[in-house]
């Protein structure tokens, strides 16, 4: 086998040189990767890194997950086909038998699945001009500290406003209406209700409610069951569709495979992308029947055969045929939140707040200049987590839904030392190694927060 060749020069160089200014994350890490396996990265001088990144959630099943590659490797050697547009082929087939099979036909749903581009701002993009186009109407709901992608239709109904620019074109026909837990205890569904009821509330009648029942970008705020039930039934009482964005959170990652299944919803579009491709750019959006209302050609895509992907996800959705998969994202769950609540306790004077459910999890610091401390630190120790969050206050923290136990204890481990260091440090004192506990209970931090 040929070896690569040498990077000429410096990385870093070569990147100023050419990349544009918009990168990020080669800022927030910012070393040259060369290889990853699993939950380790591997860099180009030889340091390895724990990953509770997982590629913003595209990674669920880890880098290079053996049975996707396996099967890559059997189909590219047979020239398979790689770009077929949305003709038919056997590798798109395969994953449309496995998904309704392994996915949809034991939780008794009912969807089409239409492939849109790549990534997940395109399933967004089609949901929201299918939802218009199936109620005749142009209006949206969506809900403060959203996150559904770049592009104008999706960036309209994305909360942050440091994504935002006047330049990129009109934000009209969207609402934005407080998320589950915005105004505290308040329950935010009777501002909905009264906005949908009264006709001179300012509001037109929408095509669609959009939301994420975690919000990740935003801040990992977890939508309770009875708030999305009940924006379920006035979406049902007046008329209006509801789309689910489970692009980040779905495909495990709130420890079943839809995030929307522990309430119990049925939505009427649900965007997925990240990690269904099993690491390879995939994005799809399933429609209940009733709603597929395009004509053929009417949303086009040319990456939207993407037929690599179709092989690896194909490979990666015969693990929810396993027992000790399923059962293994339970037991992770339960170490992540219960190691979390324990490190956040030993700082409970910071009135920090831990959020989240399943495998993702948000420790939120209160300010995104300490967050960063922490991450750069646990960077420089051998952990990589990013943040998020309307000023990225909040440390995220997504490892691999088959991550080995004790590669997961680990990585805990390596935060709580980097936590207690920049702690240490901001305080002005030393102090002594604490040793992470054994036998961990669930601790009471200053709030721990889960559906």
């Amino acid at each position: 086998m040929s070896q690569p060749t040498p990077i000429s020069g410096s990385a870093t160089d070569t990147t100023e040189r050419m990349e544009s200014e918009v990168r990020g994350y080669s800022r927030l890490f910012p070393h040259v990767f060369q290889s990853a396996s699993g939950s380790t990265l591997t860099t180009a001088d030889g340091q390895q890194l724990i990953d509770f990144f997982c590629g913003a959630g595209s990674l669920n099943y880890g880098h290079n997950p053996t049975a996707a590659k396996q099967a890559l490797l059997e189909y590219i050697s047979q020239d398979g086909i790689q770009h077929s547009l949305d003709m038919m082929t056997e590798a798109k087939t395969r994953f449309l038998e496995t998904f309704e099979r392994t996915i949809l036909q034991p939780r008794s749903m009912n969807y089409k699945i239409q492939f849109t581009g790549p990534t997940g701002t395109n399933a967004v993009e089609a949901a929201l001009k299918l939802a218009k186009q199936h109620r005749k109407r142009s209006h949206i709901v969506t809900f403060t500290n959203a996150y559904h992608g770049h592009s104008l239709g999706s960036l309209a109904v994305t909360g942050n406003q440091y994504y935002h620019s006047e330049h990129y074109g009109s934000h009209n026909n969207v609402s934005f209406l407080p998320y589950d837990g915005y105004l505290g205890d308040f329950d935010t569904t009777i501002l909905l209700e009264k906005m949908l009821s009264d006709t001179s509330s300012g509001m037109p009648l929408p095509a669609a409610i959009v939301l994420e029942t975690i919000q990740g970008e935003g801040g990992i705020h977890v939508a309770s069951d009875a708030w999305l039930q009940r924006v379920e039934s006035l979406c049902r009482q007046h008329d209006v569709l509801l789309i689910v964005d489970d692009i980040q959170v779905g495909n495990g990652r709130s420890g079943d495979f839809f995030s929307f299944e522990k309430a119990g919803l049925t939505p009427d579009m649900v965007c997925l992308s990240k990690s269904i491709g099993g690491g390879l750019p995939l994005s799809l959006l399933l429609i209940q029947p009733e709603c597929d209302v395009w004509q053929p050609g009417q949303h086009t895509g040319t990456f939207r055969g993407n037929n690599l992907a179709f092989v690896a996800a194909n490979a990666v959705l015969n693990h929810w045929n396993e027992t000790s998969f399923v059962d293994g994202i339970g037991d992770r769950s339960k170490t992540l939140r219960e190691s979390l609540s324990a490190i956040a306790d030993e700082h409970a004077n910071q009135s920090w707040e831990l959020r989240g459910r399943g495998m993702i999890w948000g420790l939120d610091v209160r300010e995104g200049g300490l967050a960063r401390q922490i991450i750069d630190r646990a960077f420089e120790n051998g952990l990589m987590l990013e943040s998020s969050g309307s000023d990225d206050e909040v440390l995220k923290f997504m490892p691999a839904l088959n991550i080995p136990d004790h590669q997961l204890q680990q990585g805990l481990q390596l935060f709580r030392e980097s936590l207690n260091a920049v702690m240490c440090k901001s305080n002005g004192s030393t102090s002594a190694k604490i040793p992470f506990p054994q036998n961990l209970t669930t601790s009471a931090v200053s709030s721990v927060v889960m559906s």
